[in-house]
């Protein structure tokens, strides 16, 4: 009997050898991260939703108790009602109620968290950085820089108008020095 026709040749064979063992573990790893993250994104997208519809039906809320409370106690009384009863910040409290008067309803923004909501509606937000109610400072420049910037706006102004401008005392000396330094290194441009 031939065994060339009772068996098909390798090439024709569907059947794929095992993984070993090791291999088999990373796989199985790997589609339970998978299967993990799949329904952690999920859930994430489902709590952003919760989150935003939350911060939606607060914002009428709050325009309707600011109605109220003007009608009732005045317009100075309101800022006074929040801090005593809101449990979040004054600036909460006006993005909530900016939020509920730009967006119909919250499912127009559906996947979006509060921040991204916040900036496509054109509501301005603090950084992560800073705190609730607290307005962030740049840091001080030191002299020199005040110096040099209104230095340079001056040249600028020259330059723009084409004559020149008589510099205050305090930029006088810096302009000569610059004006030397520029000389030395070839780049003198009409300082």
């Amino acid at each position: 009997m031939n065994t060339d026709t009772l068996m098909p040749p390798p090439a024709q064979c569907n059947v794929t050898p095992a993984p070993p063992a090791r291999e088999t573990s990373a796989f199985l790893e790997i589609n339970r991260l998978h299967a993990e993250a799949r329904r952690l994104a999920g859930d994430s997208r489902r709590s952003l939703d919760a989150a935003l519809s939350a911060a939606w039906r607060a914002g009428q809320l709050l325009i309707a108790e600011k109605a109220r409370i003007r009608r009732r106690a005045g317009q100075g009384a309101w800022l006074g009602w929040l801090e005593t009863r809101f449990h979040g910040g004054v600036r909460t409290a006006q993005r909530y109620m900016q939020l509920a008067r730009r967006a119909d309803t919250p499912g127009a923004l559906r996947g979006l968290g509060l921040r991204q909501a916040y900036l496509r509606l054109g509501i301005p937000i603090s950084s992560k950085t800073s705190g609730e109610d607290r307005r962030v400072r740049p840091p001080k420049l030191p002299p020199i820089v005040t110096l040099a910037a209104r230095l340079t706006r001056l040249l600028r102004r020259q330059a723009r108008l084409g004559m020149d401008i008589q510099f205050p005392d305090d930029l006088r000396a810096l302009h000569a020095q610059l004006a030397v330094l520029l000389k030395n290194t070839g780049t003198d441009t009409a300082v």
